[in-house]
């Protein structure tokens, strides 16, 4: 998610150079060699040890993951458009407007089954709320600023229909995420802060403000190129200057929100610093606060704002050297057995009426390879 992030990031900034959009294909197709590689190990995971797909599935931590997967997807259609369009004929074109949605459809089935499995089979106590708990419904929340790229490109009859299922998508993203961001308030009201290796994973917050504040901005901005100036019988004024009147003040409302999680976060991470150790949580530090400066640039180019732009591009500088850090920790970690690895990975925790492994697993004294 954090790669194609920051190759989505790099394909929108504000203040340009020679070069610049090759170094953000160089990420794009990094983001490809990385979702390819690591769909073949989760499925050679799953086919050396069928078991491990439904304890995956039901695991109090790693179940909530799952929806990370469609993330990384939608973010490849982004880029695509992003990328691609420019140098390849219609087909393409139409190609995204059937992914759009057909991924649509998979992250509903995902949204509904996976949180089935958490409500039913799970039940994982409140006092324990991390913002982790929307990432089932995380890809509704990419659908919104994928469907406000895609309409660049798309014509008008494709586009509509395209404008108002993001507008739908997003919606059930951001009242779900409304509701866990009430949990998660409960939990940091009442109890303590998460312990400081999990304390990145507070910026997982930062992201359904942020995304939905793109959402609202750009599909505001394009409302009076794809919506007809009679549409839903208005015809006293046309329909997409209200659009645009009204979602860009309300993506400009949400922003905020998404800044002061972030905010909150870093002070967090901060105080807590010396007992930070690399988990993969630490990917949190990249792609919510991608969305964040995102949001900021559409702001910025709707109030034509240079200064604004000034800030993002030197966010966007920041957020590249942060991926480039927890790269090497995240290679550093594997490496030396700290993550992706029985009884070290942050998702291994022992729980109860869950199959944790032993010693013996760990060591495969059968001869099968690594548990």
């Amino acid at each position: 998610m954090s790669t194609g992030a920051i190759a989505t990031l790099l394909s929108q900034q504000p203040n340009s150079f020679d070069g610049l959009r090759t170094i953000g294909k160089v990420f794009f197709i990094l983001d490809l060699v990385l979702f390819f590689l690591f769909s073949a190990l989760m499925t050679t995971r799953f086919v050396l040890n069928p078991k491990a797909i439904t304890r995956s599935l039901h695991h109090p931590h790693e179940s909530f993951f799952f929806g990370t997967y469609w993330v990384s997807i939608g973010l490849i259609l982004y880029c695509i458009q992003q990328y691609a369009v420019d140098s390849c004929g219609p087909w393409l074109v139409k190609t995204l407007e059937i992914c759009f949605w057909i991924f649509a459809g998979c992250a509903l089935l995902v949204a509904i089954f996976q949180y089935h499995v958490i409500f039913d089979l799970e039940s994982p106590p409140i006092h324990d709320a991390l913002p982790a708990w929307i990432l089932p419904l995380y890809p509704f929340l990419v659908l919104g600023p994928l469907a406000a790229t895609l309409e660049y490109s798309q014509p008008r009859e494709a586009a509509l229909p395209i404008m108002i299922g993001g507008i739908m998508f997003q919606g059930l993203g951001w009242t779900f995420a409304l509701i866990i961001y009430t949990l998660y308030i409960t939990r940091l009201i009442s109890e303590q802060l998460p312990e400081e290796s999990k304390r990145p994973g507070m910026y997982v917050a930062v992201g359904p403000a942020a995304y939905t504040s793109i959402t609202l901005v750009s599909l505001g901005s394009q409302a009076q190129k794809v919506l007809p100036d009679d549409f839903l019988s208005i015809t006293s004024v046309p329909t997409g200057d209200l659009w645009k009147a009204f979602g860009v003040p309300a993506g400009i409302f949400l922003w905020l929100i998404g800044f002061w999680f972030f905010a909150l976060s870093t002070v967090s991470v901060f105080f807590g610093i010396r007992k930070i150790y690399f988990t993969l949580n630490w990917w949190a530090f990249v792609f919510p606060n991608v969305g964040l400066v995102i949001a900021a640039i559409q702001i910025g180019n709707v109030l034509k704002s240079k200064a604004i732009g000034w800030v993002c591009s030197g966010a966007t500088i920041v957020l590249v050297i942060v991926w480039f850090v927890v790269a090497v920790a995240n290679v550093r970690g594997v490496w030396k057995g700290q993550v992706c690895w029985p009884g070290k990975d942050e998702d291994m925790e022992d729980v109860d009426g869950q199959e944790t492994a032993t010693e013996a697993e760990v060591m495969n004294l059968d001869g099968q390879g690594p548990a």
